[in-house]
């Protein structure tokens, strides 16, 4: 609904007419600045003595005079039209060298082994003043990138849908860790390996959920001997037992740097899904949000 104050605002129009009339003392001078003719430009100068409830200028020997209510005026009017000039070329900003902001990405405990490092380094080296947090993933996860509580979600979240975008970052299938050493699986890792050995269990994020469905459809019952909320320990317990896990590639391979692991493509068939960021479009022209979202992409982006 229009409120009575806002029918009374000056088009803008008529303000460029106001400036330039000051400023030339001329109508027809004021109508080619503008574009218009010059009745066009004589009916505006009616409308803007209407509004503003003063003849603003008289005609003089030397040109179109300005009355001392316009004199008081002009002011207004010239700083009301340099702020339409700013807020139309207004283009937000993110210098990453100077930048002094927190950001807050939600992610998995696995992407804090394999996407963190890589993207604190970065960081650290292009804009100094920035920090960072990581938030857990939860089902609160879309209430903060919706109130801007966190800035990006990475990983893989198909509840987030409308309102929000996401970019595909890089594709993922299934592996098994072995331990190096592991007395019965050497060269080779089959599906009748794979059923009689012992597993450990990741029993949190939504990946698990896929490779529980591929074991039900598939008619497999792993032999479960442990079970972990996450990633934590997970090598050192592989490298150590002959327990193998089953997990995403990219955490697999990660961890097998780093420890006496060895990495086998999965035997049993699991269906692949992608790692992707999430953004509410709240925030998709934010210039911060725009730089993350693009140092992400470049560093992760396969």
């Amino acid at each position: 609904m229009t409120s009575e104050t806002d029918t009374r605002l000056v088009d803008v129009k008529l303000l460029r007419l106001f400036d330039l009339l000051y400023s030339t003392g001329s109508v027809t001078r004021s109508a080619e600045l503008l574009g218009q003719s010059q009745p066009t430009v004589s009916i505006w100068l009616a409308r803007l003595r209407k509004e503003l409830n003063d003849p603003l200028f008289v005609r003089s020997a030397e040109g179109m005079l300005p009355t001392p209510r316009a004199d008081e005026l002009i002011g207004l009017a010239r700083d009301a039209l340099d702020s339409l000039r700013r807020l139309s070329a207004w283009e937000p900003e993110f210098a990453p060298a100077t930048a002094q902001r927190d950001f807050r990405i939600c992610m998995t405990d696995a992407s804090h082994i394999t996407l963190l490092p890589r993207l604190l380094a970065h960081v650290r080296a292009t804009a100094p003043m920035v920090r960072l947090e990581a938030v857990r993933i939860n089902d609160d996860t879309a209430k903060l990138l919706q109130s801007g509580d966190v800035d990006l979600a990475l990983g893989l979240l198909p509840g987030l849908e409308s309102g929000f975008y996401q970019q595909v970052l890089y594709p993922q299938d299934w592996v098994c860790l072995v331990n190096r050493h592991h007395a019965r699986i050497q060269d080779t890792f089959t599906r009748t390996d794979y059923s009689a050995e012992g597993h450990i269990g990741i029993v949190s994020g939504t990946g698990h959920l896929l490779l529980d469905d591929a074991m039900k459809q598939q008619q497999i019952e792993r032999r479960i001997l442990l079970k972990l909320p996450g990633f934590l320990g997970l090598a050192a317990i592989i490298s150590t037992t002959d327990l193998i896990a089953t997990i995403p590639r990219h955490i697999g391979e990660t961890l097998a740097r780093s420890w006496a692991i060895e990495v086998y493509d999965c035997p049993v068939p699991i269906a692949s899904f992608t790692v992707k960021q999430h953004w509410h479009a709240r925030y998709h022209q934010d210039a911060g949000n725009r730089w993350l979202r693009a140092t992400c992409a470049a560093l992760f982006q396969r």
